[in-house]
């Protein structure tokens, strides 16, 4: 198992220059006092925050731009420091802000596999352009290892180029929209034996591969394991008809099954294959009250086949209080965002429940949203990828339930990559009335959260007792590495949260006023317009911000910051925006690599936003 960490952002060499936030003598900074000395807790080195950050996968991600360079093939990325893009960008939407292209036949990437072990199977992610009309081409690009021809490896941009404001629909190119969402991933089992440690493995564009140009961000290699076997005590979704060969509908089988399961006592398993579920029945899959296992998320797949342009069809799968879900694949055949709407998106897991519940090993593919809620439910060891929504939503519904709480949730372990909304959020909302609860208990542990191409990579929207710990956030497209704030006027104010060893890379985006990390609060027009945001953050780093490192905005926040680093921000190191009251306790952050004539820190609210360091 591997821990994604990423420790550079674009290479860059990082010189520590001791810069300490705390530490300034301006009189433009007449609102930090400093605080009695008293014992702090020991500040956690950046090897040991980088060392514990991140999922553990059972796969490597090596960056294109890594690798050597054949024929014309060239590396396009964004410089540290430079403007950051007004608008979505294939480098901007690249995990390390950097890709190769190779546009000529004769141009190549190369690099070798460094894990160890064998590889038998690779995630390429990679950008090939639209149709005229949109709605996307396919095309090859050839595999080699060793230098000798292994397989082409089929893309598509069928799931990828939407429009931003288009006046037709989101895939339209014609009708005005900006474009986005330019990347999708390709799994692939490698043909013949598997790559070998120390083998080569080169991307080359031949003259059958037929796209004008080929965008390459990443590779991910894994050696996959051999398909589970049936768990004694269950029930086949084969033996009730579902057909594992792609060719007939299976859902009222798989349907079937979990009921007879329910039943039965016993639990429900899914044989290696792909399933198609595209028949309009009623309501989508619920799978509550039982135990789904796949034969592996390389192995079983449920493929939502919606019939487009959809109308109001429901594909999500409900999972209820005592269900578990582990060891398989969703994907499905949606090309723009809109939950049960015309470009066939919808939630991947529909979770809820006040007896709690647990998925593992599950990887969704091109769906909205993993919608958490209930109480006392486990998100683990899993992957998304591709969304048209957040990757994990752990949340309370918008009307009050007992099904719908948002007790003590739990997501860790896990990575998304290309998520069209946060990677992973908290969403507490009072709803319409102001009657819905608070959330409260949730945690976002150890995850991984690479180049989503709209929104966050991990977003605080209220709450209290919100822990998020030891997570990677890497390459931002639109908005921030980190928001901590509220969602909207109905948004429950977030009333503690604690936010520590994370390390987060890049953001501050195309997409308006945008930082590394942003903390806000609710606005005077919020159920709630009085209310402060408190938050305390610790070990953080904060490296490679298109603009501020760390942006307090309005309107009311108390925040900590204790042993924190901010490294190379492009614009100041903490900015504090002006209309802001509440209270900043800073003790012992770093602040370093400012470029030329950045700041350190600069509060533009020193009246009513008071500093205290240590």
């Amino acid at each position: 198992m591997y821990r994604r960490t990423l420790p550079a952002l674009c290479g860059i060499a990082l010189l520590t220059v001791g810069l300490l936030s705390a530490q300034t003598g301006d009189d433009a900074h007449s609102d930090i006092v400093a605080m009695a000395a008293t014992t702090q807790p020991a500040a956690r080195s950046e090897a040991q925050i980088v060392a514990a950050a991140g999922a553990t996968t059972p796969f490597v991600t090596v960056e294109a731009e890594t690798g050597t360079l054949g024929g014309g093939a060239r590396v396009r990325s964004i410089s540290p420091g430079a403007a950051p893009p007004t608008k979505a960008t294939l480098e901007g939407e690249a995990s390390g802000y950097s890709l190769v292209e190779l546009k000529a036949n004769g141009d190549s990437v190369t690099f070798p596999n460094n894990t160890g072990k064998n590889a038998n199977s690779l995630v390429v992610r990679a950008s090939i352009p639209d149709s005229a009309g949109g709605g996307g081409i396919n095309a090859t690009l050839n595999l080699y290892v060793n230098g000798a021809f292994r397989q082409a490896i089929s893309l598509s941009s069928q799931q990828a180029w939407n429009y931003r404001g288009a006046t037709t629909d989101p895939d339209d190119p014609r009708s005005g929209g900006v474009a986005y969402r330019f990347y999708n991933e390709f799994p692939l089992r490698v043909t013949g034996a598997a790559i070998a440690p120390g083998s080569t493995i080169q991307l080359k564009k031949d003259a059958a591969n037929t796209a004008a140009v080929y965008d390459i961000d990443s590779v991910d290699l894994e050696n996959v394991g051999a398909a589970l076997a049936q768990p004694a005590n269950s029930i086949s979704v084969v033996s009730n008809g579902a057909d594992p060969n792609f060719s007939k509908d299976s859902t009222v089988a798989i349907q079937n099954t979990v009921n007879a399961a329910r039943t039965q006592g016993k639990s429900v398993w899914i044989p290696q294959g792909k399933y198609l579920t595209n028949s309009l029945v009623s309501k989508p899959l619920d799978f509550t009250g039982v135990t789904v296992q796949g034969a592996g998320m390389w192995y079983t797949t449920l493929y939502r086949k919606v019939p487009l342009p959809a109308n109001s069809w429901r594909s999500q799968i409900t999972v209820g209080s005592k269900t578990t879900v582990t060891d398989l694949q969703i994907d499905t055949n949606a090309i723009w965002r809109g939950v049960g709407g015309t470009g066939g998106s919808d939630y991947g897991i529909n979770a809820g429940g006040a007896g709690g519940w647990l998925i593992d090993r599950l990887w969704t593919r091109h769906i909205d949203s993993n919608w958490l809620s209930g109480s006392n439910g486990i998100v683990q060891n899993s992957r998304t990828a591709d969304t048209y929504g957040d990757g994990y939503n752990i949340n309370n519904g918008n009307t009050p339930s007992p099904d719908k709480l948002g007790l003590n949730i739990t997501v860790r372990n896990n990575f998304a990559r290309n998520t069209g909304d946060d990677s992973f959020a908290t969403y507490a909302d009072a709803g319409a009335g102001g009657d819905n609860g608070q959330i409260s208990g949730a945690k976002i542990l150890n995850n991984t959260a690479i180049a989503p191409w709209w929104a966050n990579g991990i977003r605080i929207a209220g709450g209290k007792n919100v822990e998020v710990r030891n997570n990677v956030v890497n390459s931002v497209s639109s908005n921030n590495a980190m928001d901590i704030s509220v969602f909207g006027d109905s948004g429950h104010p977030l009333e503690s949260a604690t936010v520590t060893g994370n390390l987060l890379q890049g953001g501050g985006g195309w997409n308006g006023a945008r930082h590394g990390v942003s903390i806000g609060s609710p606005s005077s027009t919020s159920q709630f317009p009085t209310a402060f945001t408190n938050v305390t953050m610790s070990d953080n780093i904060i490296r490679g911000s298109l603009t501020a490192g760390l942006n307090i905005d309005r309107t009311r926040v108390n925040v900590t910051l204790t042993n924190n680093t901010i490294d190379r921000p492009a614009k100041q190191g903490i900015r504090v925006s002006s209309g802001v009251t509440g209270t900043g306790k800073f003790t012992g952050n770093k602040i370093q690599n400012l470029l030329p004539g950045q700041v350190a820190m600069e509060n533009l609210s020193p009246s009513t936003f008071k500093i205290t360091t240590g």
